[in-house]
């Protein structure tokens, strides 16, 4: 995470925080997931999570994919290098809801596919093991 240089609260009067900035918001991006509820939706997060700098948070109930990965247009100050012509959802952004000095606490945080398979362990109920060599049973047929 980079070195916020100074507190948002402490900002002199007439600077501006982009003048500050460490970019958080071009470093990452989560997207909102459907909650696991059961041992096939917490096996898939962690499969997401072995491809790399991918963490899991849960904020508020809602659960997130955050896709570590600069955007490719940061440039070495911070700045962006596409910012007359940037996408909607950079546009939308302002400073006054930025993550700029925002601290990152989470109701829960997973940052390795191990932590949350443990997870799972204990929210879930125990998975039924299939004896060597047993077949599933058929699925009825349906006459239609």
């Amino acid at each position: 995470m980079p070195h916020i240089p100074i507190r948002r609260k402490d900002l002199p009067t007439g600077e501006i925080l982009c003048s500050y900035c460490t970019a958080r918001c071009c470093r990452y991006f989560a997207l909102p997931i459907e909650t696991p509820t059961t041992w096939n939706d917490f096996d898939n997060i962690r499969w997401y999570m072995m491809h790399g700098r991918i963490s899991v948070f849960v904020d508020g109930g809602i659960w997130y994919l955050v896709v570590h990965n600069d955007c490719q247009h940061l440039m070495p100050d911070n700045r962006c290098g596409v910012y007359d012509t940037r996408p909607a959802i950079c546009r939308k952004y302002s400073t006054s809801s930025c993550e700029y000095d925002n601290d990152f606490l989470y109701d829960r945080l997973f940052e390795a596919p191990q932590q949350i398979w443990e997870y799972a362990e204990a929210v879930l109920p125990p998975r039924r093991k299939r004896r060597a060599g047993a077949v599933p049973a058929a699925l009825p047929i349906v006459n239609v």
